[in-house]
């Protein structure tokens, strides 16, 4: 979000969506002197304060602190609060200073990330508080991303989210670490290429992720998900006759209902793991392993996608789709086996 300070400059905020923020290499610069009665304490992410025995501890050293990184406009220290309880310790009345010229918010966001890549770290309660916040006034930042800055967990964040008195006022899209505009839900995006896809049957998958807010590989999985159910299912019951059906529209787009899993019959799996030629074998014993993950009702698939949150439900969709496709190349070679060892 900042450029590096270079010789005689100030630092400045690029837009949202731009590289991350990396903090300055003070002493490869020159630097402001500025009189500390001038300077503010005012809005630090500490909140507890400034730790009395780290102020005596900077101020004892014999050494040259970094400098300060001061908002411009509000004059307030954004890092090095103890420094400059140090530099009032030892009866400086000037500090160096690196300015930053940006919004309240944004300078808010900078004294976070600052102070947690150098110097005295941020207590738990601390990057939590500073989070909400953030979640308050950069409510487009991905969970990932503003948990990179706090230094939580990207689900910590995802939960102070949810909580937040900001919530529900959030947009649909988060904009990630890359820079890059994502849609927040990325169910609802696929829905919505689903319903443009059942009107554009013919549309390029860059149209078709133009219209749902989502990525070209995202609507190409859609469409071939789509393709496989149709393939599997056949038309759904309520289907119109080939004759009444909407010109121009395959029969492979219409829309499917959700069918809930035939759960394997117990007497089935019971006979199966009896059986030497599988219960013996190391294959057999994998075979068998994955037969029973599988052996649940339409209930406790119901419970197993609730528990799926929300920031793992694409990741984990997509996990599914290659695991049906694997069963399915099973299915399909030992159809083949069968038909070719019939008489």
């Amino acid at each position: 979000m900042i450029k590096n300070l270079e010789m005689g400059r100030s630092l400045r905020p690029e837009g949202p969506t731009g590289p991350e923020r990396r903090p300055p290499t003070h002493s490869a610069h020159l630097v402001e002197r500025v009189p500390i009665e001038a300077l503010k304490l005012t809005d630090s992410p500490r909140t507890a304060g400034e730790d009395a025995e780290h102020v005596r501890t900077l101020a004892e050293m014999d050494v040259d602190l970094p400098p300060l990184v001061v908002h411009r406009s509000t004059l307030n220290v954004i890092d090095g609060a103890h420094r400059l309880r140090a530099a009032v310790l030892r009866g400086d009345d000037f500090v160096d200073v690196c300015f930053f010229e940006g919004s309240t918010a944004d300078a808010f966001v900078l004294a976070v990330e600052l102070n947690g890549t150098h110097g005295l770290p941020l207590s738990l309660a601390d990057r939590k508080a500073a989070a909400e916040r953030i979640v308050a006034t950069h409510g487009q930042w991905s969970d990932r991303r503003i948990a990179k800055v706090v230094g939580l967990a990207a689900n910590t964040v995802g939960a102070i989210r949810r909580c937040s008195t900001a919530h529900d006022e959030q947009l649909n899209t988060t904009v990630g670490q890359d820079g890059r505009v994502r849609p927040r839900n990325s169910a609802e995006g696929r829905r919505r290429a689903e319903a443009y896809l059942e009107e554009h049957p013919e549309a390029s998958l860059r149209e078709i992720a133009r219209a749902a807010g989502i990525s070209p590989a995202t609507a190409s999985d859609v469409r071939q998900r789509i393709h496989r159910t149709a393939a599997h299912d056949g038309p759904p019951p309520d289907a119109l006759p080939a004759a009444q059906a909407a010109p121009g529209k395959p029969a492979s787009l219409r829309r499917t209902g959700y069918r809930a899993p035939k759960r394997i019959s117990a007497d089935v799996l019971t006979s199966l793991t009896k059986d030497p030629s599988l219960r013996f074998t190391a294959a057999g014993k994998i075979l068998l392993r994955s037969l029973r993950i599988c052996a649940v009702d339409a209930e406790q698939w119901a419970r197993i996608v609730d528990a799926v949150p929300t920031h793992r439900q694409e990741t984990i969709a997509s996990l599914a789709r290659e695991c049906a496709v694997m069963w399915q190349n099973l299915a399909d070679r030992l159809a083949e086996r069968v038909g070719a060892t019939a008489p």
